[in-house]
């Protein structure tokens, strides 16, 4: 039961406090990944904990959060998934019909949770401008934060993570596990020589719809949980963790790790 309240139902000012004790700073930088249904049930759902994400960085902070659009690359895992067991007439047919990016209006993806789309549509906020992982992001810094993220780098050095990183920002993982940690990424992109992929997506060009192919480095998750569980253990106090609602939460210096990250991956890839 919520402390505050005596229900089941935590609200916005008891999530703000347990922020704020968690360590989220007033004026500061904080990228969001979100769990909601771990988080519980909030009086003003998803609205409230925005609110109270905002209430905790204070009127000068920035909260920023994946705003990833999968369904309009054909070298997606998503697509891959989507395709699997199609002939090609078939697969031809849902590659015709995949919409091209467009950051205005294109919804992130639904495997990102409630709160990136809860973002991207408030007024004030700001996307970038990638057609496969953009940001969204409100505050008074979050155009610095989006902007110039150059459409053939998903996560390094031209990307938010980038910007994020030199503004010493900090990961709230507000009910998810370090799966979710995308700044890891950026640590990728920091190792000697990392591999290389091409991608595909569709994009509008001056008004036409049209293929868009590229080559950045190969993004690969599927080791950030042992990655997350050595730096919680190792990362010098990197993380922080305690309760949000219901959820067990951390909250990790951005740059630390991504520093951590890049070490991890040159002694472990």
């Amino acid at each position: 039961m919520s402390a505050l309240t005596g229900t089941g139902v935590h609200t916005e000012r008891q999530l703000a406090a347990q922020l704020a004790g968690l360590g989220v700073e007033p004026g500061g930088f904080l990228l969001v990944h979100a769990s909601l249904r771990a988080v519980g049930p909030v009086a003003g759902g998803g609205e409230a904990v925005l609110r109270a994400v905002r209430r905790a960085l204070g009127p000068d902070g920035t909260v920023v959060v994946p705003a990833f659009t999968a369904r309009n690359s054909d070298t997606s895992p998503a697509y891959r998934e989507r395709v699997r067991g199609l002939g090609g007439a078939q697969r031809a047919a849902v590659r015709a019909a995949m919409p091209p990016y467009d950051a205005e209006h294109m919804a992130c993806d639904a495997g990102l949770g409630v709160l990136p789309e809860l973002v991207r549509t408030s007024p004030g906020a700001v996307r970038s401008a990638h057609p496969q992982t953009s940001f969204a992001a409100l505050g008074p810094y979050a155009e610095k934060v989006v902007s110039a993220h150059r459409p053939d780098c998903h996560l390094g050095e031209d990307s938010p993570l980038a910007r994020l990183y030199d503004l010493r920002a900090r990961i709230l993982l507000l009910g998810t596990g370090f799966g979710t940690c995308t700044a890891f990424h950026l640590g990728e992109y920091r190792v000697a020589r990392p591999p290389l992929r091409t991608y595909r997506c569709v994009v509008r060009d001056g008004g036409v719809r049209r293929w868009w192919r590229y080559e950045d480095v190969a993004l690969d998750d599927g080791d950030f949980g042992a990655l997350g569980a050595d730096l919680e253990r190792d990362g010098g106090g990197a993380v922080r963790s305690g309760a949000v609602g219901s959820a067990w939460c951390r909250l990790v210096g951005l740059a630390e790790a991504v520093d951590f990250a890049r070490l991890w991956f040159a002694r472990n890839r």
